[in-house]
């Protein structure tokens, strides 16, 4: 073998020696770098004939199990979900407070509706007490205010899990467009022979954050390209990248119809069913809206239950004037059956005037207007809002109302409850529910005592007496007493009382939270397991790389004692031939 290859052998060992110590020292330095897989050359040996040449790098690569990475990238999807819906559970438990005791945002539901019972029992003892009638307001007003906040708080939420889509579409769409520009980058460095692993690298990391908002498919073509669609095909990043576009509402209600999550035009909202954006999508369109199914269910109870018993009372002295809170007008049809009466008394309820009704007689709501516009004393219109006002003619009078056996409509509501005369809560729905306005600022108007139903009455007779306790103990009764409530949200249809409701729907809340911290250590730990095994499989060991580097070292000093040799020869040589 002549000098010159032997030279060549050395001076390429040399090289190839260098460059895997720049490699290798490059690995200790980003040991600790998220995301870095440990880099390798791929060196192999030149040959002229059957005689050695030298040794080349003739690649650079990063040995990343494929299998590992994709199990990864599915995991910090569920992982993104799981942070999410731990999240808003937490925070939706927290706004409904505990099943137990007092939490310090105040009472839970349970509680207030134990307080209205016990301010009810109270008043029932002493109807006539003006302090436990105002107890009795002030603790209804406590429970309506609490439903009204606790819908606003689930609608803000909702309004947060919707403002959060749209900060994770512009962080997905953030991710597609780093790993287009990486693709890019990738196939400039392998037309000019460069190593890919650090970019390939970063194109992974830039997958993960990706996968943690939505969860993908992708694959990488064989010209080193990574595409990507979402679970279900939709593409997302091809030659180009198909970006996600989406608003976030105003405002967000209970009637709030939200836009799709589109890509190219075409929604795409139920293909996302994991990452951060997929359990938003849930929080917003599904878990929480059921908790404000089971909230309404809980309000309108309320309502139907203790307005139908409070309009069967009357308050002492009768109020001057009664405006309905349904709406209606004089040509509805009207389907009613039996007696009502209607009274005018002085102001201490002694009677002025009265009459009773026949409901079957009328066959439309204006007609039975006109009915009781003629009774004497007393004066009967639809409002231009659509209300029945009933009003007592003489300022120093009022009017009160008892339904003796009539019914009205399908649910043989009485006539005052019907059309909401003397109702004690208005609204629909845990978001409008309220105390009666003039209720609020007058406690007295609480209907404390009844209309007589004796057969006739006497004029000048006390016909609504001060101190009857009936309506009192039957609006506790009815609070405190079982309540048929359809399915709503996730409960099931039940016979139960609202107190034990309210309860179930707090107990629900937080064993979904429950789960829902459960499911995040889960997830936390899954992804970090494979994350451990994928950086024991391609990251850096320092031990394994010191000792590449000392062994490099020695394989240099080697190299260059043979070129020294080499060298040493050569010149012994040419002074021998310089001699001759």
């Amino acid at each position: 073998m002549s000098f010159t290859a032997i030279r060549s052998i050395a001076y390429s060992s040399l090289a190839t020696t260098q460059l895997q110590m720049a490699l290798t020292s490059s690995n200790v330095a980003n040991a600790d770098t998220e995301g870095y897989s440990r880099k390798v050359a791929v060196q192999t040996s030149a040959s002229t004939g059957t005689i050695g040449a030298g040794v080349s790098v003739t690649a650079i690569k990063s040995n990343v199990d494929k299998y590992l990475l994709k199990d990864l990238v599915a995991a910090t999807s569920t992982l993104g979900a799981t942070t999410a819906t731990d999240s808003f559970a937490s925070k939706l438990q927290n706004l409904l407070g505990s099943t137990t005791g007092s939490d310090s945002g105040g009472t839970s539901l349970a509680n207030s509706i134990a307080n209205l019972e016990t301010a009810l029992s109270s008043l029932a003892g002493t109807p006539e007490s003006q302090t436990l009638q105002a107890q009795v307001v002030d603790a209804l007003d406590t429970l309506a205010s609490q439903l009204r906040e606790t819908s606003a708080g689930i609608q803000g939420l909702r309004a947060d899990a919707d403002d959060g889509i749209e900060d994770s579409v512009d962080s997905i769409n953030a991710s597609l467009n780093s790993i287009a520009t990486l693709n890019s980058q990738i196939a400039a460095a392998q037309a000019r022979g460069d190593a890919t692993g650090d970019l390939e690298d970063q194109r992974n990391t830039a997958l993960q954050t990706l996968s943690g908002q939505m969860d993908v498919k992708y694959y990488v073509t064989s010209d080193n390209q990574m595409r990507i669609s979402t679970s279900t095909g939709t593409t997302l990043l091809d030659s180009n990248v198909h970006e996600l576009s989406y608003s976030s509402a105003a405002a967000v209600t209970s009637a709030t119809v939200f836009d799709g999550i589109t890509v190219d035009g075409k929604d795409i909202t139920a293909e996302i069913t994991s990452g951060t954006v997929g359990a938003l999508i849930a929080q917003r369109d599904t878990e929480l809206p059921a908790a404000q199914a089971e909230l309404d269910a809980l309000a309108t109870g309320l309502i139907e239950t203790l307005n139908s018993v409070h309009n069967a009372g009357s308050s002492s002295p009768p109020p001057t004037t009664l405006t309905g809170t349904s709406t209606v007008s004089a040509s509805d049809a009207l389907s009613g059956s039996g007696t009502v009466r209607f009274a005018v008394t002085d102001a201490d309820g002694a009677l002025v005037s009265y009459q009773d009704l026949d409901l079957s007689a009328y066959t439309t709501v204006g007609d039975l207007a006109s009915a009781i516009d003629a009774i004497d004393g007393l004066s009967a219109s639809l409002n231009s809002a659509g209300k029945l006002v009933v009003t007592a003619d003489a300022s120093d009078t009022g009017v009160a109302i008892v339904d003796i056996d009539s019914a009205i409509g399908s649910d043989d509501q009485g006539l005052s409850d019907y059309f909401g005369l003397n109702d004690l809560l208005t609204g629909s729905s845990a978001a409008t529910i309220s105390v009666r306005s003039d209720l609020l600022a007058t406690p007295g108007l609480l209907a404390t005592s009844a209309l007589s139903t004796a057969a006739t009455l006497t004029v000048g007779a006390s016909v609504v007496s001060v101190g009857e306790s009936s309506v009192a103990e039957a609006m506790n009764d009815a609070l405190s007493g079982n309540h048929s409530f359809t399915a709503a949200g996730k409960l099931k249809a039940s016979t139960t009382s609202f107190a034990d409701y309210a309860t179930s729907i707090v107990s629900t809340i937080a064993t979904a939270a429950s789960n829902a911290s459960t499911a995040l250590d889960n997830g936390t730990s899954a992804r970090q397991s494979l994350a451990d095994s994928l950086s024991s499989q391609s990251g850096v060991n320092l031990d394994e790389e010191t000792a590449r580097l000392s062994e490099l070292e020695q394989q240099y000093a080697m190299a260059s004692q043979l070129l020294e040799a080499l060298n040493n020869m050569f010149d012994t040589l040419l002074q021998a031939v310089q001699s001759s």
